[in-house]
C-alpha cells in the first residue's frame, strides 16, 4: 500500500500541483503576518527599553488614555535632589510632545500618518542599564532657541542636512511654528530605529518655553543607577523622598507598561492579517476538497482493484490520507519559504503608511514554524478526510464498472443541512439587528459565517437554477458547444458548486466591503451636509492635535462671526477608555446643529456635562446625575446638564467645556475647529482669510463642506484599497480552483472528448466549450457571492446606525463590475485545459480506459 500511495501521488504530479499551491498560498499569509508581527512587537519592545532610564519619575495623571502628554508635570528643583538620593549616578529632566511635525523641502509635513511627530529635550544621559539609547551620530548638541537636532530619517526623509534651517510645526499654544538650525542628528548607534515616528529635539529652556509654556518642569525625570545598584532598589531610594502625586517605576516596568499599551493599541494589525490569512485557507479548503473528491473518483476502479486484492477500507483511507499529509508538508515548507518573502512585502506596505521597520531585522520564530506547519498539514487534512471516507467504501465490484460518473448520492441531505445553516445564519443576523441582545457584532458576523457556509453547502441544489439560465442562454449564443458546456455544468453539481463556492468567498467578502464603503461616504456626506452648519472647519489631515494659536487668529478675521474650537480626548471609565470632547460653549449648538432635547446646552460650564441620549439611557441617569472619570488631575465628577441626539460630526457622546479639559488636567489643543462667517461676508474671503492664517501649517487644512466631505471619505477609499489588495489573494486560489476543476475534468472525459472530436466538433469549438463550463462555474460563484455579500453589507451598516452610520448605498455598478470581472478570471482559468483538450490526438482519446 506504501508503494501504491507513492506511485500514485508521483504519477500525478501536475493534477495536484495546483492544490499544494494553494496550500503554499495560504501557508504564506500565516507565516508572513505571524514573521511580521512578531518583528512588529520586538521592534517596540526594544524601542521602549532604549527610551527609559534605570528609574522613571513621572506625575499621577502624566499621560493621557490616549498616551499623550497631560499637564501634569515635575518641578525642575526635584531633579537635582534625586541625582543625590543613594544610588543615584545622576538624573535628567524629559520634557516631551506630540504633534511636532519637521516641514520638509517641498512644504509638507513629514510622517503623521500612524506613528506620531514628537518632540524633546535633548540629554545625554544613558538609557536604562547603561543602553545607549536615542543620541548624537552626528553633529552637536542644539543650544539656543534657533537650534535643533533631527532624527536620522526624518533628516533624510525632508531631505535636510547639518547646517540646513529647519521649520516645524507644533501643537503648542505659545509656538505653532519654529525655525532651527540643524546642528545635530539622533539615532541609535546599537541598532534600532524609532519605526517611522520623527523626532525634534530643542535644548532644555527652549523645550520648555515651547511644549510648556515657559514652566520650570519637566514630564519626567530619568534618574541612572550607579554601578552595582539594581534598578529595584534605585526605585526604592527614589521613593523615599518623592513629593504625594509623583511616581516612580524601574526602567523595566516602564518600558514593558509603555510597550504594552502600544502594542494593545495596534493589536488589530495581527488580527486583521490573520483574518485574511483564515479566509485564504478556507478558500483553498475548498480547492483541496475538490482536487481529492475528483482524483478519488477517477481511481475508482484502482482502487477497486487494490480492495479486490485485499486492501481493507482503512488502509485505502489511509493511503488517501498519507497522499494529503505528504502536500500539506510540501506545502506548508513552501508556504514557509513564502511566508518570509511576504513578511517583506508587508513590512514594505505598512511603511507606506508611516509605520517603518526597515531598521528592523525580520523575526523568525519557532512559534511562526509550528503554526506553519500545524495549519497547513491540519487543514489539508480536514480537506481530504471525506474524500479518504468515499475511497475507503469503494467496493471491490466498481472495477467492473466502465466509468465513475458524478453521483449525487446524498445531495438532498447536503441541501437541507445547507439551508438550515444558511436560515440559521440569516435568522442570527435579524436578531442582532432588531432584538437588545448584548454582543452585537458577534451576532452579526457569526450569523454572517454560517449563512456562507449554509450557501456553500446548499449550492448544488441551490445553484441548479443559475446554471440552467446560463446553460439556455450559451445555448442560444453558441449552439452545440454552448449546450455541451452546459451539460457538463450540470453533470456533477457537487464538483462544479464546490469549485464556485471558492470563488463566491472572495466575491462575498468583496462585495460587502464594497457595499459598506459606499454606506460609509454616503453617510459621512448626509452628516456633513445635516450636521455642517459652519461655513468652514479648519483640521488636521494626521488627525492628531494642532495648536490652539489658529483659532484665536481666526477670531480676529472681520468676515468671520463665530469660532468653535473641539478638542477630543479619552478619559477612563473603569478599565475601558472613553471618548470626551471639550468644546467652546458659545456657538457651539449652531455650528455643528446639536439638538438638545432635555436640559441645555448654556448650563455647560466647570463640571457639567451633556450626554448622548443613547448613552445616558446605556448608563442608566439623566439630568442631574453625576458621573465619574479618572482623569490625568484624577477622579472628575461631572453632572449631566443636558441631553442631545448622537452627533456623528462630534463622534463621542460626552461633551464639556473647554475650560472643563483644562482644569481636568489635559493639555489645551484643537482637534476641530468650525468656523461661521459674519452676517454679509464672502464666503471666498473669509476662506482666503483662514488659508492664510494657516499657510505655514502644513498639516492643517481649511476647507468648506464639499472639501470637508472630500477629505472624510479618503481614509475609506485607502482603507478599501488595501482590503481589496489583501482579499486578491483568496480571489487568485479561487481561479486556481477553477483551472484545477477543468484541468481534472478534461483528463476525467479524455474519452468524450476524443468521440466529440471524431463526429466533427472543431478544436475552436471544444476550446469554446470549455470556455463556456468555465464561465459557468464563474457565473454562479459571482451570483452567490455577490447576492451574500449584499446582504451582509446591508446588516452589517445597519448594525453600525447607532454611530451614525444610517446610510444604505448598494453600490450598483460596483457589483456589476465584479460580476464582469468574475466571468473574465473564468474565462481566462479555461485557456490552460482548454488548450489541452484542444492537443489530445482523437484516437488515443478514443482509447482511452
Amino acid at each position: 500500500m506504501r508503494r501504491a500511495t507513492w506511485r500514485s501521488l508521483l504519477a500525478r504530479k501536475a493534477r495536484l500541483l495546483l492544490s499544494t499551491f494553494a496550500i503554499v498560498l495560504g501557508v504564506a499569509f500565516v507565516a508572513g503576518s505571524l514573521i511580521f508581527t512578531d518583528t512588529l512587537e520586538r521592534s517596540f519592545t526594544a524601542v521602549f527599553s532604549a527610551t527609559v532610564g534605570d528609574v522613571v519619575v513621572s506625575p499621577e495623571g502624566g499621560t493621557s488614555a490616549e498616551g499623550s502628554p497631560t499637564a501634569r508635570t515635575v518641578g525642575a528643583d526635584l531633579v537635582e535632589e534625586l541625582a543625590e538620593v543613594d544610588g543615584a549616578a545622576g538624573a535628567e529632566g524629559h520634557v516631551d510632545a506630540v504633534g511636532v511635525f519637521v516641514v520638509d523641502r517641498e512644504g509638507e509635513a513629514v510622517g503623521g500618518f500612524g506613528p506620531p511627530g514628537l518632540g524633546t529635550n535633548y540629554t545625554s544621559g544613558p538609557a536604562a542599564d547603561g543602553q545607549t539609547g536615542l543620541t548624537l551620530v552626528a553633529g552637536r548638541a542644539p543650544s539656543g532657541d534657533d537650534e535643533l537636532a533631527l532624527d536620522e530619517r526624518a533628516a533624510e526623509v525632508a531631505g535636510y542636512e547639518i547646517g540646513d534651517e529647519v521649520p516645524v510645526v507644533t501643537a503648542s499654544p505659545q509656538t505653532p511654528r519654529l525655525t532651527g538650525e540643524l546642528v545635530g542628528l539622533l539615532g541609535f548607534p546599537d541598532g534600532g530605529s524609532t519605526n517611522g515616528a520623527t523626532i525634534v529635539a530643542l535644548d532644555t529652556p527652549t523645550a520648555q518655553q515651547v511644549f510648556l509654556g515657559g514652566q520650570d518642569a519637566f514630564n519626567s525625570i530619568w534618574v541612572t543607577a550607579a554601578d552595582g545598584v539594581s534598578q529595584a532598589e534605585l526605585a526604592s531610594s527614589v521613593r523615599e523622598v518623592l513629593p504625594s502625586g509623583v511616581l516612580a517605576r524601574t526602567g523595566e516596568v516602564a518600558a514593558d507598561e509603555d510597550a504594552s499599551d502600544l502594542l494593545t493599541a495596534i493589536s488589530f494589525i495581527t488580527t486583521f492579517l490573520l483574518v485574511f490569512a483564515g479566509i485564504a485557507l478556507l478558500v483553498g479548503s475548498f480547492l483541496i476538497v475538490n482536487t481529492f473528491s475528483m482524483l478519488v473518483a477517477q481511481r475508482a476502479r484502482e482502487l477497486a482493484l487494490l480492495r479486490a486484492l485485499g486492501a481493507s477500507r482503512g488502509q485505502v483511507t489511509r493511503s488517501v490520507l498519507t497522499e494529503a499529509v505528504i502536500l500539506g508538508v510540501l506545502g506548508s515548507t513552501l508556504g514557509l519559504a513564502l511566508g518570509l518573502g511576504l513578511a517583506f512585502a508587508l513590512r514594505a506596505l505598512f511603511g507606506q503608511f508611516g509605520l517603518d521597520l526597515s531598521g528592523q531585522p525580520l523575526v523568525f520564530s519557532a512559534t511562526t514554524v509550528v503554526a506553519a506547519y500545524a495549519v497547513g498539514v491540519l487543514v489539508t487534512l480536514v480537506a481530504a478526510y471525506l474524500p479518504a471516507r468515499r475511497a475507503g467504501r469503494t467496493a471491490p465490484v466498481a472495477v467492473m464498472r466502465e466509468g465513475t460518473g458524478g453521483s449525487e448520492r446524498g445531495l438532498g441531505r447536503r441541501a437541507v443541512l445547507g439551508v438550515v445553516a444558511a436560515v440559521a445564519g440569516v435568522a442570527a443576523l435579524v436578531t442582532g439587528l432588531v432584538a437588545p441582545v448584548p454582543g452585537l457584532i458577534w451576532w452579526i458576523g457569526l450569523g454572517a459565517l454560517s449563512a456562507l457556509l449554509g450557501v456553500a453547502a446548499a449550492s448544488p441544489v441551490l445553484g441548479r437554477p443559475v446554471l440552467a439560465a446560463s446553460g439556455a442562454l450559451s445555448t442560444r449564443l453558441f449552439g452545440a458547444p454552448g449546450r455541451l458546456a452546459a451539460q457538463n455544468a450540470q453533470r456533477n453539481p457537487r464538483r462544479t458548486a464546490a469549485t464556485a463556492s471558492a470563488l463566491m468567498i472572495g466575491l462575498a467578502l468583496v462585495t460587502t466591503l464594497a457595499t459598506a464603503g459606499a454606506s460609509a461616504k454616503g453617510s459621512v456626506d448626509q452628516v456633513i451636509e445635516e450636521s455642517f452648519a459652519g461655513d468652514a472647519v479648519i483640521s488636521n489631515i494626521t488627525n492628531q492635535p494642532f495648536s490652539p494659536e489658529i483659532a484665536r487668529q481666526a477670531r480676529e478675521l472681520p468676515q468671520v462671526e463665530e469660532v468653535t474650537a473641539l478638542q477630543f480626548v479619552f478619559a477612563r471609565e473603569g478599565e475601558s477608555r472613553v471618548g470626551v470632547i471639550g468644546a467652546d460653549v458659545d456657538g457651539l449648538v449652531e455650528a455643528v446643529s446639536l439638538e438638545v432635547v432635555e436640559g441645555s446646552a448654556q448650563d455647560l460650564d466647570a463640571g457639567t456635562m451633556l450626554l448622548a441620549v443613547d448613552q445616558a439611557r446605556s448608563d442608566g441617569v439623566g439630568i442631574g446625575d453625576e458621573l465619574t472619570y479618572e482623569t490625568p488631575e484624577g477622579d472628575r465628577s461631572w453632572r449631566v446638564v443636558g441631553l442631545f441626539e448622537r452627533n456623528p460630526l462630534l463622534g463621542f457622546p460626552r461633551v464639556v467645556s473647554l475650560g472643563t479639559l483644562v482644569d481636568s488636567g489635559w493639555q489645551r489643543t484643537d482637534s476641530l475647529v468650525v468656523v461661521t462667517r459674519a452676517v454679509g461676508a464672502p464666503q471666498r474671503a473669509m476662506l482666503r482669510g483662514l488659508e492664510d492664517i494657516v499657510a505655514d501649517q502644513p498639516t492643517v487644512t481649511v476647507k468648506d463642506q464639499a472639501g470637508f466631505a472630500e477629505e472624510q471619505r479618503g481614509p475609506i477609499d485607502q482603507l478599501l484599497l488595501l482590503v481589496y489588495a489583501l482579499l486578491g489573494l483568496a480571489l487568485v486560489i479561487a481561479a486556481l480552483g477553477v483551472v484545477n476543476t477543468l484541468a481534472l475534468a478534461v483528463v476525467e472525459r479524455t474519452r468524450e472528448v476524443g468521440l466529440l472530436r471524431a463526429v466533427g466538433l472543431s478544436r475552436r469549438q471544444l476550446r469554446g466549450m470549455v470556455a463556456l463550463e468555465s464561465m459557468a462555474i464563474a457565473l454562479l460563484g459571482a451570483v452567490l457571492g455577490v447576492a451574500l455579500g449584499l446582504l451582509f453589507g446591508v446588516a452589517l451598516m445597519r448594525s453600525l446606525r447607532d454611530q451614525g452610520l444610517e446610510v444604505v448605498t448598494v453600490p450598483v455598478g460596483q457589483l456589476v463590475l465584479f460580476v464582469v470581472v468574475a466571468l473574465v478570471v473564468g474565462l481566462l482559468a479555461s485557456v490552460l485545459p482548454a488548450r489541452r483538450a484542444a492537443r489530445m490526438d482523437v484516437l488515443e482519446a478514443i482509447g482511452s480506459a
